[in-house]
Parts: structure tokens; C-alpha cells; sequence
């Protein structure tokens, strides 16, 4: 089962408590104080987990909590520290404060680990308190309580890729075609209901990440449909890709602007993203037609033949590589169809290229 939120109260251990007692051995008269201290609570800790991809572990739990410190003993003996809670979560994770909304933590890098809450501290023993005008102390000191604090844990998947389109566009199609995950596949609308990962390896030394997601319909901005719920998976993703039927009722373009806005509805993080467009199903259509379709939503786009457009050398269907665009201009525009493997490797190699830019890019 996919989850991406969960609700969580956690709480760090409370410190032990120090001992009050008196050294009593044969032939030792008027043994002094040798209480020990107590032992700290243990903390809590979060650990990103590069092996899990949901927070399913953490369905039905609504609180955690550290051990607590062991008291002290006698003879100057410290009570053990408590256990540390340390909280293994996929990459993307966010921790966010229930109450104010604030992101405390954004979980991202592999094996990263950080506190959270620290243990309370121990107690100390009664032989810390002794002098030389109270040599007999009968107190020691209680352990210090642990922290405690609801959260809620968000995934964000990260993926160098995203894949956005209405529903039954191919996108799932298309992602078991050229990576390692495997959807369901169906001729109805929705039957991707959960986020999907999948490795595209374009040869032995380069691969990328792509992310599907349930298909997006006008209002998903709004709460319609499965859009909203799992937008914020592609809000990570250095690259996007519209992918736009041409068998639709819909035009290109109404399809491509009613995608847009969502999207820039949902997020203002969204209008800065790189993407580009692949047209799909174009086998399902004579040539003429899909050529006239595709020429027809260049040509919305202000995309002129004699300066951008080129020519598939395996027909008549066009495609546009961009030189130079600016953020708001798709880098490419393909026409593709997962079903008889036209262009999908064109696909994949223009893709790498773009997250390879990207990554170089934000390096600098």
C-alpha cells in the first residue's frame, strides 16, 4: 500500500534518577553517600532509507517513543542510557510541525541522519550533594523529562523525470516500456492510483529516475480527481514531461493549456520547471492526420517550419528540438507511441540529456 502522510506523536526518554544511597561494606564504619547518577533518555532520530519508497510502516502507529534512562545505583554505579528511536524513512520525507506547518527537516540525501528530540537528562546521585556541613544527603536528584511533539510525515518522491498528462494518456505505458517498474496497464481512465518510480537506463553508464502519477483532469488543482493528492510528487523533479494524446477529443493545445494551468495552480514552483512535450498514441492514426494534428499545435506554439521544424527520417511526422528556449518554451516536442516503440529511444536520450544539463547546471 502506498502513503505518503502520516500523523505522529513522538517522544524522546526520560532521564533516570539518581540514587540516594550510603556505602555499607564489613569493617567500613559510617560509610559516606555513593549514589549514583541516573542514565539520559534515550533521543529520537530520523534516517533516510534508501530501500523504502512509502511510509506504509508507519499505518495504525500514533506514537513513539525512546527508552527511558535506568536509575542509578549504589556505589557510584550510573543507570544505563536508554535506547534511541531511530526512525528509518524513504528519501523525499519531509517532517513537519502539526501545529504551525513548519518543514523542521527535509529528508533528501541517502543514509542522512539527524536529531530530533534529545533525552532528558539523569539525575544525580546523592554523593554529588555531600559536604563538609552535610556529609549524610538523603536526596538525589529526579531525571529530567523527554520532549514530545506531534508531526506529520510527508513524501515527496525524488525523481529527475516527472510524467504528467490526463488519464489514459500512456504515461504508464510508457513507463514499463523504458524503465524497470511495472503499473498496471488498462484501456480505461485511472489505472495508475498511486505514484510510481521506475530506473530508465539508457545504456550501461547512464540512467535517470521518472515518476508517473495518477492521470490529472481539469479542477485537480482544486481537489478533483486523484490529481491534487499526488501533485506534490513531481514538485521535486528537475525535468517534466507532458505527455499529450492525439487521439483526444481534446486538441493538442487544449490538452497542453489545461495541463499548465493546474500545475501553476497547485504550485508557482511548477512555472520555473524545465519540460518538454511527447505526443502520443501516433500510431493510432493515419500519417497525414497526426502530421496535420502536430503541425497544427506547432503552430499555436509560434513554432515556424522554415526556422525549428524538422523531419522524422522514418516519415512524415514532425518534431522540434529547441537550441535555445527559455523557461517557459518546451526543450523538445516528440511524437512518439509506446505500443510499436516509435521514437522511444530518441525519447530516452533526449531526456538524459535535459537531467544531465539540469544536474550540471546547479552544480555550478
Amino acid at each position: 500500500m502506498f502513503i505518503d502522510s502520516v500523523e505522529l506523536t513522538l517522544s524522546s526518554g526520560h532521564g533516570g534518577a539518581g540514587a540516594a544511597t550510603f556505602r555499607r561494606e564489613k569493617y567500613v564504619t559510617n560509610g559516606g553517600p555513593d549514589g549514583g547518577d541516573g542514565g539520559k533518555g534515550g533521543d529520537v532520530f530520523f534516517k533516510v532509507d534508501r530501500n523504502s519508497h512509502t511510509l506504509a510502516s508507519f499505518r495504525g502507529v500514533r506514537h513513539l517513543k525512546a527508552k527511558n534512562g535506568e536509575n542509578g545505583l549504589g556505589s557510584k554505579k550510573h543507570g544505563k542510557k536508554g535506547e534511541d528511536l531511530e526512525i528509518a524513512v524513504p528519501p523525499g520525507t519531509q517532517v513537519v510541525d502539526a501545529g504551525s506547518g513548519q518543514v523542521l527537516f527535509d529528508l533528501i540525501d541517502d543514509d542522512q541522519r539527524v536529531v530530533f528530540l534529545e533525552g532528558g537528562l539523569g539525575g544525580l546521585g546523592n554523593w554529588h550533594f555531600r559536604s563538609s556541613t552535610n556529609q549524610q544527603p538523603r536526596y538525589a536528584q529526579k531525571g529530567l523529562g523527554g520532549e514530545s511533539r506531534l508531526v506529520r510525515l510527508e513524501l515527496k518522491l525524488i525523481a529527475d523525470v516527472g510524467l504528467v498528462g490526463f488519464p489514459n494518456v500512456g504515461k504508464s505505458t510508457l513507463i514499463s516500456v523504458v524503465s524497470n517498474a511495472k503499473p498496471e496497464v488498462a484501456n480505461y481512465e485511472f489505472t495508475t492510483l498511486t505514484p510510481k518510480l521506475g530506473v530508465v537506463e539508457a545504456d550501461e553508464f547512464n540512467s535517470f529516475v521518472m515518476a508517473d502519477i495518477p492521470g490529472i483532469i481539469e479542477g485537480a488543482s482544486d481537489g478533483r480527481g486523484l490529481g491534487l493528492e499526488f501533485l506534490k510528487h513531481i514538485e521535486r523533479t528537475k525535468f517534466l514531461l507532458f505527455m499529450l494524446d492525439i487521439t483526444n477529443i481534446r486538441s493538442l493545445e487544449e490538452q497542453f493549456g489545461a495541463l499548465k494551468f493546474e500545475l501553476n495552480k497547485f504550485s508557482k514552483k511548477m512555472t520555473n520547471k524545465l519540460f518538454a512535450v511527447a505526443v502520443t498514441k501516433t500510431d493510432a492514426l493515419g500519417e497525414e492526420d497526426a502530421a496535420e494534428k502536430i503541425e497544427a499545435f506547432f503552430e499555436t506554439l509560434h513554432i515556424e517550419k522554415s526556422q525549428n521544424l524538422k523531419y522524422n527520417i522514418n516519415g512524415a511526422l514532425p518534431y522540434y528540438f529547441a537550441e535555445e528556449a527559455k523557461k517557459e518554451e518546451a526543450r523538445f516536442i516528440l511524437p512518439v507511441s509506446s505500443a510499436v516503440n516509435f521514437n522511444i529511444k530518441t525519447l530516452v536520450w533526449a531526456l538524459l540529456q535535459e537531467v544531465k544539463d539540469e544536474k550540471a547546471a546547479h552544480s555550478n
